[in-house]
């Protein structure tokens, strides 16, 4: 099978630091690869990925994040060059909108982003041309216009991946410093409980940068250590040692990768029951969750956990093999047929919900 990959314009696949979408869309790349699938992947020129590249891509752009114009010049470019692949996987918003992609060639595009308001108009109106991927059950289930396909969770690599100790006396977090990723709780958390409390955020944003030099840094105290962006050596050595990993969201979040990376390092998650987190959290066997105010109460209960079934249950619910195999399961259903073409059906899905 020849797949084409269209990642987004803003962030080098895999990423440097933070950047989840295009690490799921690295490890699908170097999965299809591995499973003896061609790859080509449209990403920007300065990425990583060790597949065969479309040329002509620009480098990425994070500081033009999210800008509507970047995405539109990056898929033109980017469907340029697919016209010769079996199906595509597109992970833009804007792609499956583009009037001049290669009619012939099956499509199939990710939502990784909240099903809001205006993501339901975009996503119902391609829906008879495109099939569509939800990131959870909690994602879809906020928007049952929509026709989604399949719901496919995350996946990641183990084997990078060291299993820590939790001995290290403190509390992590991992995320943006924004109010939807719960920064403030996590630290009023950790003061509850006493415990210090290791930071690390990505702060590149106008808005991210705001919200902590005006709301975090004032509060910060000796037992909060601020360590800051991070790549994934030291963000996995910080998640493995820590006692727990904090996420006391404040928003529906889809999918959180971060979770299931805490949980691959034997680290069990504390967090607020929103959103994705009861599809990836075993509340009592791999972590906890309740309200933001039940939080701090569950820290001594976590540390009684056992870490080797925390990484067990993401070797066997989220390993990248298992991501992998459930996108090439739909591709192929796709080109054999087995599907109205294109056309969507998840009456069944929304019924089980």
């Amino acid at each position: 099978m020849r797949i084409g990959l269209v990642a987004g314009p803003w962030i080098t696949v895999p990423p440097m630091t933070y950047g989840g979408t295009e690490r799921v869309v690295d490890s699908l790349a170097r999965g299809f690869t591995a499973a003896g699938h061609e790859v080509l992947l449209a990403a920007p020129s300065d990425s990583g990925c060790p597949v065969p590249r479309v040329a002509g891509m620009r480098p990425s752009i994070p500081e033009e994040l999210n800008l509507t114009l970047s995405e539109l010049s990056h898929v033109v470019r980017a469907y340029a060059g697919l016209d010769e692949v079996d199906i595509i996987h597109d992970h833009t918003m804007a792609g499956p909108l583009y009037l001049q992609r290669p009619e012939h060639v099956p499509l199939v595009t990710t939502i990784h982003g909240l099903l809001n308001a205006e993501a339901r108009d975009v996503y119902g109106a391609i829906a008879h041309k495109a099939a569509i991927i939800a990131i959870s059950r909690d994602q879809c289930s906020r928007a049952p216009e929509v026709p989604v396909t399949r719901v496919i969770h995350h996946g990641m690599d183990l084997s990078s991946v060291p299993v820590g100790s939790g001995r290290g006396g403190y509390l992590c977090f991992v995320g943006r410093a924004c109010p939807d990723k719960g920064l403030l709780e996590a630290v009023m958390i950790a003061r509850e409980a006493g415990i210090p409390l290791r930071i690390a955020v990505k702060m590149r944003e106008r808005e991210e940068v705001r919200y902590f030099r005006e709301v975090i840094e004032p509060i910060l105290g000796p037992n909060e250590d601020f360590v800051g962006e991070v790549d994934d050596a030291v963000k996995y050595e910080l998640m493995g040692e820590a006692a727990a990993f904090l996420n006391p969201i404040q928003w529906p979040e889809p999918f959180g990768l971060v979770m299931i990376e805490s949980l691959a390092t034997g680290t069990p998650v504390i967090g607020t029951s929103i959103g994705s987190a009861p599809e990836i959290v075993d509340h009592g066997r791999t972590g906890y969750l309740g309200s933001t105010s039940q939080l701090a109460g569950f820290i001594q209960q976590a540390a009684g956990l056992d870490r080797k079934v925390c990484r067990q249950v993401v070797a066997e619910r989220f390993s990248e093999d298992r991501m992998v195999n459930d996108h090439l399961r739909l591709f192929t259903e796709l080109l054999d047929g087995r599907m109205p073409a294109g056309v969507p059906d998840a009456v069944a899905l929304h019924q089980n919900l």
